[in-house]
């Protein structure tokens, strides 16, 4: 009997090995690969099994990644029935990552993604409260993970304000249940860019514009001035909904700047060079002075915007329709572009997205 213990636990070790192998095979962007590991760790460790959980989650994960929503919905739904109210441990698969991954799958949307993201968000309020219960005799490792679940729950909270501006706008407490979700936000995350973004947004849906400006204000200093790829920038969708904001809210000088930074990102973004000649159009309108500069660099943008909608078989036709009367505005108002105009404005883009800025700022 005794050789019996040695072998089981090799097995297990097999089983930990093939889920770290499936994670490496998918951040590596092997997907088929990743796959074929996890769906064998979750063969092996079998129903009740040690690693089951965490097979789930993977292969969840991996099929998400793989647009395979479906497998991937029917793969957490499985892991719910294992940890249903997400007390099982992180480290074995458990916790409220699943909830907030099927709230964002949710073929119906509305009430049952807020459904999904109220499990989560009930999750990480526990995970919150257990670690707030260690006062002061929290290690270092412990506060950091307590301030990440507090980021982390007001981004599920700012997530939930969002449904209930758009697919549950028509229910009667909408209203009430945006400020509600957003004044808890503030509470626990007030430090997330998130937050204030989403204060902006519910503000502007209140035509509270100046309260918008001030959380918009508040959201940019939280990370404007740090580095790329500092893990307290947003992420580019993010971003991109914050440039609509700062335009909406008129603050144009804001939003050039944010998109400056996003076209150096990701020069590929249709919506990024969209968005900055827009800006630097409507720019040109209160700047009689300034006009026909601002409006042949705005030029240059939205052409670069049509050339990538071309290339990419984009699917937003009113944004292609109106950076086509943008340009034709332009080209109406300041003459047609000149032979290399377009060719040679990359090469200067940054000298002249500066001398943009000071001409913004007057």
């Amino acid at each position: 009997m005794a050789p019996s213990r040695p072998e089981h636990k090799k097995g297990k070790l097999d089983v930990a090995k093939l889920l770290i192998d499936a994670q490496t095979q998918l951040e590596v962007g092997n997907l088929v690969e990743a796959s074929d590991i996890a769906q064998q760790a979750l063969d092996s460790t079998g129903a009740g099994g040690d690693f089951e959980l965490s097979a789930l989650n993977l292969l969840g994960t991996i099929h998400v990644e793989a647009g395979d929503i479906d497998d991937a919905r029917a793969y957490f739904m499985r892991a719910v029935t294992l940890d249903s109210e997400g007390a099982v441990d992180e480290k074995v698969g458990g916790g409220p990552e699943k909830f907030l991954l099927l709230a964002q799958l949710s073929e119906e949307g509305g009430q049952d993604s807020v459904n999904w993201f109220e499990r989560g968000a009930a999750a990480l309020r526990k995970q919150i409260q257990a670690l707030t219960d260690l006062a002061t005799s929290k290690t270092p490792e412990q506060q950091v993970m307590l301030e990440e679940k507090q980021q982390k729950l007001g981004g599920v909270l700012c997530a939930v304000a969002e449904v209930y501006m758009t697919d549950l706008s028509w229910e009667p407490d909408a209203e009430q249940r945006c400020e509600a979700l957003i004044t808890e936000a503030m509470l626990i995350a007030p430090n997330s860019s998130e937050t204030w973004q989403t204060v902006a947004n519910v503000r502007v849906s209140q035509q509270r514009v100046d309260e918008a400006r001030a959380a918009l204000k508040r959201s940019l200093e939280l990370w404007q001035d740090l580095p790329d790829n500092h893990p307290a920038i947003p992420e580019f969708p993010t971003r991109i909904g914050l440039s609509r904001l700062l335009l909406e809210t008129e603050m144009e000088e804001e939003a050039l700047q944010v998109l400056e930074r996003l076209v150096a990102d990701d020069d590929t973004s249709v919506e990024a060079w969209y968005l900055g000649g827009w800006c630097l159009y409507i720019t040109g309108e209160k700047m009689p002075n300034e006009t026909k500069t601002l409006w042949k660099t705005s030029r240059q943008w939205l052409s670069q915007c049509l050339k990538l909608y071309q290339l990419q078989d984009y699917e937003d036709m009113r944004l292609g329709e109106h950076a086509q009367e943008l340009l034709a505005s332009i080209n109406k108002a300041i003459g047609e572009p000149v032979e290399g105009e377009e060719d040679g404005w990359e090469d200067a883009s940054d000298e002249d997205g500066e001398e943009e800025d000071e001409e913004m700022q007057g």
